[in-house]
């Protein structure tokens, strides 16, 4: 039986795993910023030995979600504005791309897309909201044909749910989001890739600007 127990704690899938699990639990806001993770206390919710817990931790550190916390061990890694931005604007470039090469296809989304974003808006349920914007933005990704974006900026994306959450938490989504949907959608349905670009490079300079500024308020409010 301890066999069997180290064989699974060292199978790469099991370690896959805690990771995704670990990842959701904090780009949802289960594991708030500045939590304390302890290895004994992971291994015993996920069933599983410490070791994948420990592989687990170790990448999620290289990816910027945990870092070493005061003394020993690790805490989920804090908010920080400067980061935030910085992925913005890498979503940013990526985004330009994706509906450019969608343009050039003359493609057309699903208009539940919009159904469920603008439902989604109007019950402000924060979870709905982020799940229907990312939902969006993935269904652009897919229409460019090109499916190395989707993955170079899935890990991003987590940086951004976390701070999406924090923030809607507290305050409500910009009015305009899904009619800018809809505008970056019609344009690239037309063809018209220029306008397309342009009117999603604004929507990402526009959600940046006003995340960074009520995050930096929160944060400014902390204890």
């Amino acid at each position: 039986m301890k066999a069997q127990l180290i064989q699974l704690a060292t199978a790469p899938d099991l370690v896959e795993q805690v990771y995704a699990r670990l990842l959701d639990a904090i780009s949802e806001g289960a594991l708030q910023p500045g939590e304390r993770l302890t290895q004994e206390d992971l291994a015993q919710r996920f069933a599983v030995s410490r070791q994948p817990v420990l592989q687990a931790l170790r990448l999620l550190k290289k990816d910027g979600f945990v870092e070493d916390a005061p003394g020993r061990g690790v805490q989920v890694t804090q908010l920080d504005v400067a980061w935030i931005a910085k992925v913005y604007q890498v979503r940013g470039t990526l985004d330009a791309l994706a509906v450019r090469l969608a343009a050039e296809r003359g493609a057309k989304l699903d208009p539940e897309i919009f159904t469920q974003g603008r439902q989604a808006e109007s019950s402000q349920d924060v979870k709905a909201m982020v799940d229907a914007d990312l939902a969006f933005h993935r269904a652009v990704y897919q229409a460019s044909g090109n499916p190395l974006i989707a993955q170079s900026i899935d890990l991003h994306w987590h940086h951004l749910k976390r701070v999406m959450g924090a923030v809607l938490q507290s305050s409500h989504q910009r009015q305009t989001v899904w009619d800018e949907h809809e505008a970056i959608a019609q344009a690239m349905a037309q063809g018209d890739a220029e306008l397309a670009v342009r009117l999603v490079q604004e929507h990402a300079h526009e959600a940046s600007v006003q995340l960074t500024a009520r995050l930096s308020e929160q944060l400014s409010f902390k204890p």
